[in-house]
């Protein structure tokens, strides 16, 4: 059994919901083994970005992105699961926060702009 800890992005996420839905969505994340981590499977995924290995675990709506930090698993972020966010950092594009948060309204304007 692994220790979390959370990020700031990820506990203002985690505060946002009732203390019911926070230990149902925590519940899977909690419950992880080694063995899990070393041969993961769905909702557990693993993946590489700037050299450092990340994992994915979804849990109901959200998805908990997180490393493991010797006996501890960090979570770095909470993300909805139809959330722009979640989606390039899914498909593992190049992509800071700031920019997320500058590109957000583009992005949406963009898209309405195709269905014109």
């Amino acid at each position: 059994m692994y220790q979390v800890t959370f990020s700031e992005q990820s506990m203002h996420e985690l505060n946002k919901l009732d203390t019911l839905a926070q230990l149902s969505a925590l519940e899977p994340l909690s419950s992880l083994k080694a063995a899990d981590l070393a041969h993961p499977r769905e909702p557990l995924g693993r993946f590489s970005r700037s050299g450092k290995e990340f994992y994915r675990l979804r849990a109901g709506d959200y998805r908990f992105y997180f490393q493991i930090q010797t006996d501890t698993l960090h979570v770095h972020y909470i993300l909805h699961r139809n959330s722009l966010e979640d989606f390039l950092l899914r498909n593992k594009l190049p992509v800071s926060e700031q920019q997320l948060v500058e590109q957000h309204s583009k992005f949406w304007k963009y898209l309405e702009s195709l269905t014109k």
